[in-house]
């Protein structure tokens, strides 16, 4: 069994610039990441990606919630995955996607709190 991915370096690259400006640690960004490409509702069986970037321990990604995520992607797709497809397979794609949205939401956002409530959607209120 597999504990370790690594990501995109453009996924790597995007952490770096969001910890800097957030002082958001890999280990959050990436939860961030995921939720935001679960979101998309889209599969993401045809996703590719190098693997020249980060390198994650399955436990610093998924804690004691594995199980979670592994059922909310396995709705994404649409059927049971096995473990090796579930991690690093799947799981890596929806951070590589994820981290391109959380990216752009960010941006679109222009400050941690703006993406925080926009994120929760109050972000008009401020």
């Amino acid at each position: 069994m597999v504990f370790k991915l690594k990501t995109s370096a453009k996924t790597a690259e995007i952490f770096e610039e969001l910890g800097r400006r957030t002082y958001l640690k890999p280990y959050t960004l990436v939860k961030h990441a995921i939720a935001w490409s679960i979101k998309e509702g889209t599969s993401v069986d045809n996703y590719r990606s190098d693997t020249n970037g980060l390198e994650l321990n399955r436990q610093t990604i998924t804690g004691e919630y594995d199980v979670y995520f592994k059922v909310l992607i396995e709705q994404i797709a649409g059927r049971q995955l096995s473990e090796d497809e579930y991690f690093p397979k799947y799981l890596k794609a929806h951070i590589d996607r994820g981290a391109l949205i959380l990216e752009s939401r960010y941006k679109h956002a222009g400050s941690l709190d703006r993406y925080i409530l926009e994120s929760l959607g109050v972000g008009d209120t401020v």
